[in-house]
């Protein structure tokens, strides 16, 4: 999976947002592996939140319809709720607006033994805000360095993080934009905002580039996912987020005590 992920210095352009091919198989066998990971993600799940040590942050960015809602629904509903939470990012409230821009993520960081994923994220502070010249380009520039720095925080403090750049191609976006005002039960999807979004492709596309390329760390690394596909966006989010939980060797801890002693009646 080490192709996706963001070491050096990237050009947006030169990815496909079509691409499929890492898997080698068909999408019924994406699929056939998907459960199977789904599987191990449950069961690895729960032994973390047992073992109340590790802390994973997964971070989802991507443009309007390029699939979040549908990565946390196909890969993360698996899991017990009790240890998974999805923190979504919106315009700020008023009295988020007088706190630091951090002041409203930091509280929903995960703690020990939970899973948080972010439905957008931090990241809104050096898109939306760069694209609609919300602030001067000298204090949204700053910003890059703030977020490492505070991802730093947190890993340094045990949070493993992985982040996910959903990306799709001008094209799909707009079939899956029409398909939701034509469904009837999706509308309530479609934000008419949205369109004038879609117009800022291009200055979107550029904040996207010069954020991956300032924010993909060691400690906090971006992956780029094709996303244009749904079934293979899924599976490859799927397989590199159990990669990274195998490597931590998660156990369920056994108290040590006399268990022969103890007999229910």
């Amino acid at each position: 999976m080490d192709k996706y992920q963001v070491k050096n210095k990237i050009k947006l352009d030169s990815w496909d947002p079509q691409e499929h091919g890492a898997f080698g198989g068909s999408k019924k066998d994406a699929l056939d592996e998907l459960i199977n990971l789904n599987t191990e993600f449950a069961a690895v799940q729960e032994k973390l939140y047992a073992e109340n040590k590790h802390k994973l942050l997964i971070v989802l960015q991507g443009m309007d319809a390029g699939g979040k809602d549908g990565t946390i629904r196909k890969v993360f509903a698996v899991a017990n709720p009790q240890g998974v939470r999805v923190a979504g990012f919106k315009v700020p409230s008023e009295k988020e607006l007088t706190h630091d821009y951090l002041w409203r993520v930091h509280h929903q960081v995960p703690a020990k033994g939970e899973i948080v994923i972010f439905n957008r994220s931090h990241y809104e502070d050096v898109l939306v805000v760069r694209v609609h010249n919300l602030v001067p380009e000298k204090v949204w520039k700053k910003r890059y360095r703030h977020i490492n720095e505070f991802e730093r925080l947190l890993a340094d403090e045990g949070t493993t993080i992985l982040k996910f750049f959903l990306l799709i191609s001008n094209e799909e976006q707009k079939q899956r934009l029409q398909a939701r005002a034509d469904n009837p039960e999706k509308r309530w999807k479609f934000n008419p905002g949205d369109l004038d979004e879609r117009k800022l492709w291009n200055k979107y596309m550029s904040a996207y580039e010069e954020m991956l390329n300032r924010t993909s760390t060691n400690w906090a690394p971006w992956y780029i996912i094709p996303a244009d596909k749904k079934w293979y966006r899924n599976w490859l989010i799927a397989t590199i987020v159990m990669s990274k939980l195998r490597k931590l060797k998660i156990k369920i801890p056994i108290p040590d005590l006399d268990w022969d002693k103890f007999v229910v009646e």
